[in-house]
């Protein structure tokens, strides 16, 4: 058997997994033994590309120390005409033929009942060419039904219309064009617990790029990123994207080959060519070209920041160094049950000098290993590298928190603490009664932009400082900007789905440092003294 140069498992292997080579190599032959169905590959072996290959071996060959696989969901997305359907019918005929699963429900499920039907058809066919399958399974076509009689498992067909039939015992689930889902119910019935009875069930999803951002293709989409980008952890999501970047040239033939990772096998570049070339000519097709071939959702907000720019700014920052110099205050409250953020930002000195960022973030400590497991954000490591803190309870201690920022006016001439006016009203009243300036910040456009475009400004100037604090790198990474017609931007709460605390305060403190800058001014402390409680 064909064996995948320099193959090695994915990096999202978990430490207590292991690669089975075994394994993989079954379900390698297994699938190479199958035909493909189509065109002039009609009748050839079904020989895997190594992007295929891969995902195989990943997926059927990382195993858990009791011996059943790591993944059990699988987000695949690629551009069109890369033997996507193929591969799918292939894995739902492994899963219900050759997983040695008694009873195995395996399910294609799509948007409609005929989207669905394209891959059990390629399935079926596949049946067809292979004599020893042929002889084991019977294919009720018009039910879109397959029973494999050793092991009386099924793969069947279900469409968006059948949701509300619940009560399955799933093995498999594969999700043809999951962006063309109307809704989340038929994902959510089949993905959510259908599966708690076998031991390794596999959602397998698989896709093109898509165009409603509010939808769970999108959602998936996002974690699926987020994993890739080290901003999630999930060791049993398995992430695929292939496609390209939004800042890329999309008539490069450069970029299409990095997309479509089976360019000159199964789509040959003169086709893609041939679709730029009407794009370039035709504007109303390049939305389609950079979906369909280019894998991009043309209509999604964009994650603002460059974060490559924003970790060439990660020059160090010392709180020793610091102590003294004036400085801004942002804060930025959350619900008692959240993440609470604190930001000081240091005017620079001189011309030389940069912005200067001290983040600190704050969360319950009841709520640590919940947050962990719920959210797939490593709170937990942040916690023990101290660049996090946790308060008492299940709720966020305001108190300690005053107390927190009270100590920091002991080592830093906090000139002002901007916050959000619609929130934060006791805190602030405690924080005016210790002797801080305490400065009401909107949230609107008019207050919000123009700190916004200074902060990408500096950023890309190389003219700030923060430390590479990884739970603002965290929240910058999450940030969506929204514009108005005027031209001004501010964060896009709605669209930042995951937490920009941190990034809401640095920008509202920044907005202060900038208007104030280093004008002479006592500490709250030089007149009134540390007080005393």
């Amino acid at each position: 058997m064909r064996k995948l140069t320099g193959y090695k498992p994915t990096e999202f292997m978990a430490e207590d997994s292991h690669y089975d080579k075994g394994a993989a190599d079954f379900a390698v032959a297994f699938i190479e033994s199958l035909c493909h169905t189509k065109g002039t590959w009609a009748g050839k072996p079904f020989e895997l590309i190594d992007w295929q290959e891969r995902i195989i071996r990943d997926l059927f060959g990382i195993l858990k120390k009791n011996g059943y696989r790591q993944f059990n969901t699988a987000y695949v997305e690629i551009p069109k005409k890369q033997g996507k359907s193929e591969l799918a019918a292939a894995v739902a005929l492994l899963l219900c033929c050759g997983d040695g699963e008694e009873r195995a429900e395996v399910y294609g499920c799509a948007a409609d009942r005929q989207q669905a039907g394209i891959v059990f058809d390629v399935a079926a066919d596949m049946v067809r060419m292979c004599p020893a399958l042929n002889k084991r399974v019977k294919i009720l076509a018009s039910q879109k039904r397959m029973v494999f009689q050793p092991t009386n498992s099924f793969y069947q067909v279900l469409s968006a219309e059948a949701y509300s039939k619940h009560g399955f015992n799933i093995h498999g689930v594969v999700f043809d064009e999951l962006h063309t889902q109307p809704n989340r119910k038929l994902f959510d019935v089949m993905t959510k617990g259908s599966g708690d009875a076998r031991m390794q069930p596999l959602y397998f999803l698989i896709t093109t790029a898509g165009t409603d951002t509010q939808s769970i293709c999108y959602e998936t989409h996002q974690k699926a990123l987020d994993i890739l980008e080290g901003r999630k952890i999930d060791h049993t999501f398995y992430p695929v994207i292939y496609g390209a970047r939004e800042d890329e040239d999309w008539t490069s033939p450069a970029v299409w080959k990095k997309a479509n990772p089976s360019l000159g096998i199964t789509v040959g570049i003169d086709k893609v060519q041939a679709a730029c070339d009407s794009a370039k000519q035709n504007p109303g097709e390049e939305n389609s070209f950079r979906q369909l071939r280019l894998n991009q959702w043309v209509k999604q907000s964009i994650r603002w920041m460059p974060m490559h720019k924003w970790d060439a700014c990660a020059f160090q920052v010392s709180e020793d160094e610091l102590e003294g110099r004036v400085c801004y205050g942002g804060l930025d409250l959350s619900s008692t049950t959240d993440i609470t953020a604190f930001v000081l930002v240091f005017p620079p000195m001189d011309e030389s000098d940069k912005y200067a960022v001290l983040p600190y973030f704050w969360i319950p400590e009841d709520n640590v290993d919940l947050r962990v497991r719920r959210d797939h954000v490593p709170y937990d490591v942040w916690q023990r590298q101290g660049k996090l803190e946790t308060t008492e309870g299940n709720v966020v201690h305001y108190g300690y928190i005053e107390k927190f920022i009270e100590r920091l006016g002991e080592r830093f001439n906090i000139r002002e603490i901007a916050f959000d006016r619609w929130g934060a009203v006791q805190m602030v009243q405690n924080l005016e009664g210790m002797g801080f300036t305490v400065v009401p910040f909107g949230q609107g456009f008019a207050s919000m932009s123009p700190p916004t475009k200074e902060l990408m400004k500096l950023v890309l100037e190389e003219k700030i400082a923060h430390g590479g604090h990884p739970v603002l790198r965290w929240n910058m990474d999450n940030i969506f900007i929204r514009t108005n017609p005027a031209g001004n931007i501010k964060a896009d709460k709605a669209k930042s789905t995951e937490k920009i605390d941190g990034v809401i305060a640095l920008i509202m403190a920044l907005d202060r440092a900038i208007r104030c800058g280093n004008d002479s001014g006592e500490s709250v402390y030089d007149s009134r003294g540390v007080l005393v409680i």
